[in-house]
C-alpha cells in the first residue's frame, strides 16, 4: 500500500535566511536591468521573504497583494481569492512569494500584473513556469515547513 503522506522539508530561520539571502544575489542585477523601485510580497508567504529581499537590496518600498489559496493552512483551494491588489501593469514591480507550488497563485498575479518581474524562494515542478526566477526546486511531493508555520499534527524534528 503506497505511502500518501508528503515529503517533510523542515527548514529552520537560520536555512531561510540562506536560501533568501542567495535569491536577493540573484536579484540584485535585475534591479537595475528592470529599474525595480518597489516589492509586492504575496501574504502571508511572501511576507518574511520579502522583509529579507528588502533588506539584503537596501529597498523601502514595500506593499503587500493578498491572495487566500489555502484553506486551515494545508488543503489548496481550486481557485485563488483576491483580497487586495495593486493597480497598475507591475512596471518597476518586484513580485515576492516563499515558494510557487501548482502556480495558480502566480499565474493570476500574472494576469493582473503583467509587467512584474516575479521571484519565489521555492518553486515546484508544475509552477515553476509561472515564476521569472526562484532560488531552489522541490519536488512536487514536498511539503516545505518554514519556521514560522505551526500545523497541528505535523511533528518537528527533535533540535529544530
Amino acid at each position: 500500500m503506497p505511502d500518501n503522506k508528503p515529503n517533510y522539508l523542515f527548514l529552520s530561520w537560520n536555512m531561510i535566511d540562506k536560501d533568501i539571502s542567495a535569491l536577493a544575489a540573484l536579484l540584485k542585477p535585475e534591479l537595475a536591468k528592470r529599474n525595480i523601485t518597489q516589492i509586492y510580497c504575496v501574504s502571508r508567504g511572501g511576507l518574511v521573504p520579502a522583509a529579507i529581499i528588502a533588506r539584503e537590496l537596501d529597498m523601502h518600498n514595500l506593499d503587500t497583494i493578498c491572495i487566500q489559496s489555502y484553506n486551515s493552512n494545508t488543503t489548496q483551494n481550486d481557485t485563488a481569492e483576491v483580497l487586495k491588489m495593486p493597480s497598475g501593469n507591475g512596471e518597476n514591480t518586484l513580485v515576492v512569494d516563499d515558494l510557487v507550488d501548482s502556480g495558480k497563485t502566480m499565474a493570476l498575479v500574472r494576469q493582473k500584473m503583467p509587467k512584474a518581474y516575479i521571484a519565489t524562494v521555492y518553486a515546484k515542478p508544475a509552477g515553476k513556469s509561472e515564476t521569472d526566477i526562484f532560488f531552489k526546486e522541490v519536488s512536487q511531493d514536498t511539503w516545505i515547513v518554514f519556521p514560522w508555520e505551526n500545523y497541528e499534527g505535523i511533528e518537528r524534528p527533535q533540535n529544530y
